[in-house]
């Protein structure tokens, strides 16, 4: 199989689940560089909070970032492509919304901005303990998050609602899908429901970095753990879980690797590419 670019999702992923890169998947990634695949982060991440880790492997030129909403160019920080929500889809999400136990994360320019409430005690909405500290770390706090949002609502990359299971969050998923056509629905964790434009998904950001390097999809493998991967791992030629993926993901593969805390990404990458 002649692959030629490696899309990589990050947290459960490339990350072990303390949020660091193992030593193994650095030197694999940088290996695979080196050699003239182009490596590719692809995350629900806003652009701003990638691991500087993971920006300081040689070779890695750009970013899918905010679930496909966002493409960057990481040696300049430059956004080369980019899918807003519609503003009446924000306003749709948030009046349907409103009367539900939930938080708000928002991803405007590359930033991620949240809930002051869901920062101070993001264990309340079910975060897991060794995510804490990357919310906090990576968000920066609103006190009126709501109003932030309807201030930003012709500028949003994507916005996070947060839940405290995911009974609601498969709940709401439901019906903001019936009410609204226009956005694209998806999770990375149990307590998330991740919203951005229609025409986004890692997907579609990694076929307009494939289009913009003339690379075709066959020749496209990705790695992923969550259901925001799934679309990601159908599209690709090679579409590589972890063990620890959600059934989800697993579905859309075509092999599965060992889990992030196993360096199943370095594996994975040492048998596509012989390295």
């Amino acid at each position: 199989m002649d692959i030629r670019c490696i899309a990589l999702d990050l947290d459960r992923t490339t990350l072990r689940s303390d949020g660091t890169l193992s030593p193994a998947n650095r030197a694999a990634l940088a290996r695979a560089a080196a050699k003239g695949v182009h490596v590719v982060i692809a995350s629900g991440r806003a652009f701003a909070t990638l691991p500087q880790a993971v920006l300081d492997v040689p070779g890695i030129e750009y970013a899918v970032t905010s679930n496909g909403a966002a493409v960057y160019h990481i040696p300049t920080a430059r956004c080369l492509h980019r899918t807003l929500l519609r503003p009446g889809s924000v306003d749709r999400i948030l009046a349907l919304t409103a009367g539900e136990p939930v938080a708000y994360e928002g991803f405007v320019d590359g930033r991620a901005y949240a809930a002051a409430d869901y920062v101070r005690d993001p264990e309340k909405y079910g975060a897991a303990p060794e995510a804490v500290a990357y919310v906090r770390r990576t968000r920066t706090l609103v006190e009126d998050m709501a109003g932030f949002l309807c201030a930003h609502r012709d500028c949003l990359d994507s916005l996070d609602v947060v839940t405290r299971d995911g009974a609601d969050r498969e709940r709401i998923h439901a019906y903001l899908a019936a009410a609204d056509p226009d956005i694209y629905l998806t999770s990375s964790v149990r307590q998330l429901l991740e919203i951005s434009h229609r025409d986004a998904g890692k997907h579609r950001g990694a076929a307009w970095i494939l289009a913009h390097l003339g690379i075709p999809r066959e020749a496209l493998a990705a790695f992923g753990d969550g259901d925001n991967d799934a679309d990601l791992l159908a599209f690709a030629g090679c579409g590589i879980a972890m063990a620890n993926a959600s059934p989800a993901c697993r579905a859309a593969a075509d092999a599965v690797t060992a889990s992030n805390d196993e360096d199943g990404v370095a594996r994975g990458i040492t048998e596509l590419l012989g390295l």
